[in-house]
């Protein structure tokens, strides 16, 4: 039985945006991104914000990488909410970099391939849902 596109794309508008946002990031789930499959996942979008001389080809940069927004998403049965936003500095902090993220195929809710940079990685994602736990809001 397939997933209704449809309801997926009105469902998931929200995490589509984010993904599509021109800015440069780094994903982290816990579970392979299908938002057209009625799965479960924890998604986490870390927005990065370069500095001169950061690294944006293949030799690489001495500049330093910087998190300026991280998003956080938890999908159920394939319905993907915002748990958490933030743009505070001492809240970023608690975020390890994924520095082995590689290119990522993901697909949207419209059923659209995509490539992010990112990872599987189901131990960070418990990571950064513990970091969570330590922000009062």
């Amino acid at each position: 039985m397939s997933a209704n596109p449809h309801n997926s794309v009105a469902e998931n508008s929200d995490i589509d945006s984010v993904f599509r946002l021109p800015q440069r990031k780094l994903v982290v789930s816990e579970n392979e991104i299908d938002l057209t499959k009625k799965s479960n996942n924890r998604i986490y979008i870390l927005l990065v914000q370069e500095s001169a001389g950061s690294a944006g080809g293949r030799a690489g940069g001495s500049g330093n990488r910087r998190i300026s927004k991280v998003y956080g998403f938890s999908c159920i049965d394939g319905r993907c909410t915002r748990v958490f936003e933030t743009e505070d500095e001492s809240e970023i902090e608690l975020f390890e970099i994924p520095y082995s993220a590689v290119a990522m195929d993901i697909v949207l809710s419209d059923g659209k391939p995509f490539v992010v940079q990112g990872l599987v990685d189901p131990e960070l994602v418990r990571s950064y849902d513990e970091s969570l736990k330590g922000i009062t809001r």
